[in-house]
């Protein structure tokens, strides 16, 4: 193989006859991403809804734009109420809720190919509650020193440092991981539930939204941050998609082929704990997004693998259609998105389990 991009076609095998193969396309020495023709259907459907969700976002509602008026407004056209719309009010809004729902999306297919677990997910490992309780700190008991959403990213990679140093060994033994996650998330769940509990009421109601997660005054400065997070973060999670791919064949396979289990295990584990990071420091810790966009992917694929690219792009279409549910739904004014992801993860993780059980799995 030249360095040279080949952009050939290299059929692998499967890893679990059950399951439906994947091609890998090979550019170069260095970056092998798998394909297949449903994985590229669902991906082209996937897109369509997303665009959908978009639209009936700008669109949707007293201060929507008329859909007339919308290819005018997105090409720069826009004045009066609908540059308002687009540029303040909504635009924003979409937009992070794209980059953080496919940040979560990755997040959650890099935590449960490693760990092999359809339930795992970086909330797992008490990034969320820590989340939750960095913003807890900074906005009751630190009002005004530092802005709400870097509390909540401190605390959430505080909390995942504690998990690193619990288990002894890393991020390296899945089993490990869990059981500290479990141990931290409730230190971080007893922490929020002290520091509201101290403060007065109204404050700590204003502080229930962003804990739920909350896509509300959106900023393009929130859309430029969490595009550098993904700039930066989906190339890396390229270079291991061959060997995630090859570490769901078992660790002994995986590492006589060269897949170097332990070290793609720890290296998935950090970027997926930096695109949660990311996807929190801009819209919250949003619930479920990473736990549901992969294993959605992988029943609509019906394929082994990690399906990277088509999770960051479910995790988006999940968290925009969420967002939509927030804004029109006539059931509470301003209920944070965190609220309906909830219910949709709530939903499907009943599902999931009762499936897993009926399976003797669990």
């Amino acid at each position: 193989m030249t360095g040279q991009p080949t952009g050939k076609i290299d059929e692998r095998p499967a890893a679990r006859t059950s399951h439906r193969p994947r091609d890998m396309l090979v550019v170069g020495r260095w970056l092998a991403v798998p394909v297949g023709r449903a994985s590229v259907l669902a991906a082209a459907v996937t897109v369509l809804l997303i665009v959908v969700a978009g639209v009936a976002t700008l669109s949707m509602g007293r201060l929507g734009i008329p859909l007339g008026q919308l290819p005018t407004a997105l090409t720069g056209g826009a004045e009066g109420k609908e540059l308002f719309v687009l540029d303040r009010l909504r635009g924003p809004r979409l937009t992070v809720a794209i980059g953080a729902g496919a940040a979560l999306g990755l997040s959650g297919a890099l935590f449960q190919s490693v760990t092999r677990n359809p339930l795992g997910s970086p909330d797992v490992i008490g990034l969320s509650a820590g989340a939750g309780a960095g913003a807890a700190v900074v906005a009751l008991r630190l009002p005004g020193t530092i802005p709400v959403s870097l509390g909540a990213l401190i605390g959430a990679l505080a909390a995942v440092t504690l998990v690193y140093f619990a288990t002894g060994t890393g991020f390296r033994d899945p089993g490990r991981l869990i059981v500290a996650g479990i141990g931290v998330a409730a230190i971080a769940v007893a922490i929020i539930q002290y520091v509201v509990y101290a403060v007065e009421r109204d404050r700590a109601t204003a502080l229930a939204s962003y804990v739920s997660g909350s896509l509300a005054a959106k900023s393009w400065d929130d859309a430029r941050t969490i595009g550098l997070v993904l700039l930066v973060l989906v190339p890396l999670t390229w270079l291991l998609a061959r060997r995630l791919d090859i570490g769901e064949m078992g660790d002994e396979l995986a590492a006589a082929l060269g897949g170097e289990p332990k070290r793609t295990r720890a290296q998935a584990v950090v970027l997926s704990v930096l695109l949660s990071a990311g996807a929190i420091s801009v819209a919250g810790p949003v619930s479920f997004i990473a736990l549901t966009a992969p294993q959605i992917v992988r029943r609509l694929t019906g394929a082994w693998g990690a399906h990277l690219t088509l999770s960051a792009l479910m995790g988006a279409l999940l968290l925009v259609s969420a967002d939509l549910a927030a804004q029109q739904l006539p059931l509470e004014d301003r209920l944070p998105v965190g609220v309906y992801t909830m219910a949709i993860g709530g939903i499907y993780l009943g599902y999931l389990l009762t499936r897993e059980w009926r399976k003797g799995r669990l």
